[in-house]
Parts: C-alpha cells; sequence; structure tokens
C-alpha cells in the first residue's frame, strides 16, 4: 500500500516555524515540552505547509497542543476530539490531521470514540501523552495507572483495577499504525510521528510522558524505557503483534504493528458548495 501523502512543501519551514508565540504552561520536568517539540520537528521534516495541517485535542495538559502550534486547531470539550478530528479528515481530506490528548481525556470519557476511531481507520494520527494521572485535576488515577498506586488521596489504597491497555485495544479494533514513544528520547519521538502520518490509516502513537508534579517516581522512565521494537521491523501481522503485547512490560518503545487495513474514506464531491449543502436539508 502506497504511503498516505503529505502536501507538497517548500524545504525551508523549520520547527520553529509551527510554534505560536504563546508560551507553555506547564509545570517544570513536564514530559510534554518534549512531545510538542517532536510534533513540530516531524512537521518540519513532512515539510506540511502551514495552511493544510490541522491539531485537534480534547481537555487536558496535553490538550492544549493546539494553541502552542502555528497550523490550524481546535480545542475541543472532554473526550471528543477523535469524533472532530475524524470529521475533519472526512470533510478535508486534503489535510494532515494530528489529534493530541492524554490518556484520561482519550481513554476514560473518550475510550468509546478511542474505540470507533480504530475501526473506522480514517486517515488520521492521534498522540496520546500517558502519564498514567489526572494531572490537570491534581492527581487522580486515570485509566492507565497500575492497580496498587497510593498517590492520590482519592484512592489512598489504590484505584485496585486493571489500567487499560491502550495498544491492545487499538489493534484489537482495527487502527493501521501502532506505535509507543518516550518523550526523553524526543529525537526517536519525532521518527514514531513521522512514520504515523506518512503510513495510510489511523495511527496512534503513545508516548509516555511524565507528570512530574503528581509522580515524582515516573523520573525512573528513562532507565525504564528500552527501544525493542524497531520501526524497519515492525510487524505487518496482527497475530504476531499480539504475541509481542504477550512479553510487553509497559515501556517497550518502537513501532508495534504496521496493519493494511482499508482506509476509510466517504465520497467527497469535489464540486460542493454551500448552496448545495443546504439544499440537501430543506425541509
Amino acid at each position: 500500500m502506497d504511503a498516505k501523502p503529505t502536501a507538497p512543501g517548500t524545504g525551508s519551514l523549520k520547527a520553529q516555524d509551527y510554534k505560536s508565540d504563546l508560551k507553555p504552561v506547564w509545570c517544570p520536568g513536564c514530559g510534554d515540552f518534549a512531545v510538542l517539540s517532536a510534533i513540530t520537528k516531524a512537521l518540519a521534516e513532512l515539510q506540511v505547509p502551514r495552511e493544510d495541517a490541522a491539531v485537534v485535542s480534547g481537555i487536558g495538559c496535553s490538550s492544549r497542543i493546539p494553541a502552542y502550534t502555528s497550523v490550524y486547531g481546535f480545542h475541543s470539550i472532554h473526550g471528543r476530539a477523535l469524533p472532530i478530528a475524524t470529521g475533519l479528515k472526512a470533510a478535508r481530506p486534503d489535510l494532515t490531521v494530528f489529534c493530541a490528548g492524554g490518556d484520561g481525556d482519550g481513554f476514560s470519557i473518550g475510550g468509546n470514540h478511542f474505540i470507533h476511531a480504530c475501526r473506522r481507520n480514517v486517515d488520521l494520527t492521534y498522540i496520546v501523552m500517558d502519564n498514567e494521572v489526572y494531572g490537570m485535576t491534581k492527581g487522580q488515577a486515570s485509566p492507565t495507572t497500575e492497580p496498587d498506586w497510593t498517590g492520590s488521596k482519592l484512592t489512598p489504597q489504590g484505584p485496585g483495577v486493571a489500567p487499560f491497555q491502550p495498544l491492545e485495544i487499538a489493534l484489537s479494533a482495527g487502527a493501521n499504525f501502532i506505535a509507543r514513544g518516550f518523550s526523553g528520547d524526543p529525537n526517536f519521538v519525532v521518527r514514531l510521528i513521522v512514520e504515523a502520518v506518512r503510513h495510510p490509516g489511523f495511527s496512534l502513537v503513545q508516548v509516555l510522558s511524565p507528570c512530574v508534579t503528581f509522580r515524582p517516581e515516573q523520573r525512573a522512565w528513562k532507565e525504564t524505557t528500552h527501544a525493542d521494537w524497531a520501526p524497519e521491523a515492525a510487524s505487518t501481522d496482527r497475530r504476531e503483534a499480539f504475541l509481542r503485547l504477550l512479553d510487553d512490560d509497559g515501556f517497550t518503545t518502537g513501532v508495534l504493528y504496521k496493519g493494511h487495513n482499508p482506509v476509510f474514506a466517504p465520497p467527497h464531491p469535489s464540486s460542493a458548495n454551500l448552496a448545495d449543502l443546504e439544499k440537501g436539508f430543506a425541509l
């Protein structure tokens, strides 16, 4: 299957050109700084004209990403970033569409949308900054928090439930590209994002992005992560990818899966105008 097309660029756009004038307000040490940098560097490597790219987000620390970029952005409501991004890509297939969010926004209130976005396999890239905690609302357990984490006053004995497994869910639901990165290795995250954009269909890039404010123990992720899923050796077989996940400790980085599922691209009339659309809704 051919790689998805990207808009031609002049070759002169730099990462800084994709950043807005707003200064990020994340806590010092937040991994999202590195993810923002990786996104802008990926856009520069792809040379996507700024008017041909869009970033859609939901609610949460990581969902501030659109404000910090100079491309089109949509800061939507909690958990609803994916349906909005899906609709945008369906209506404007010429755009390079990113969706950015966190583990709470994407896998809790947005969990059902996540499953069906994977299933629909629309040609967009979903970047999830996963810190296993609700950082913006002061440190509650999130869907990906381990069951014995006792760092929240709301769950002092630990949440006690199995964590959501985003890569397993994405593979089961039909995502076409699945990868995991670590914000402490930003250049590798750039490579993952570039490959995700170039691969046809729905692409998930889970980025382990430490919240050192509410989970200072995550500083140890720098020694825990290991890049054992080489992008050039990504599995193209779902069964093989599932077997890899059976041995995954949650800290393996790289590209898990590159699929060949049919990309959903609804018919898009090239000559549609507002008057024609209004006729379709006339009573």
